[in-house]
């Protein structure tokens, strides 16, 4: 049986990765194509619908946090994660423009149950 394609439910720039002073030293470590983690930030007092994203899984010691979801994109990965769906990203390329990092992200949806 062939595995289920993740479904890319957005593309997007990580936004607040200029207010992350530990990714200029952090970003060579980050790979094209590795998975990221999504934490849903429902207590913040900046956007109702705030979704984290994090270098890597919740137990890795090396992950750092990247910035977050767009504001204005977020509410519904928003809205599914805190429904309990399994949704992850992955880096989808990553540039210097002059000092701010560019990440290009997409979010994905990995039904299990296919």
């Amino acid at each position: 049986m062939k595995p289920a394609t993740p479904l890319v439910l957005l593309e997007c720039l990580v936004a607040g990765t200029s207010h992350r002073p530990e990714l200029p030293k952090q970003e060579k470590s980050l790979k094209v194509g590795q998975t990221l983690r999504l934490e849903r930030e429902a207590d913040s007092k900046y956007d109702d619908w705030a979704v984290k994203v994090h270098s890597g899984a919740a137990d890795d010691k090396a992950a750092i946090w990247l910035g977050y979801l767009p504001e204005i994109r977020n509410e519904t990965v928003a809205r599914l994660l805190d429904a309990g769906y399994p949704l992850t990203a992955r880096l989808a390329h990553k540039a210097w423009e002059d000092d701010w990092l560019h990440l290009e992200i997409e979010v994905l949806w990995a039904d299990k149950a296919k």
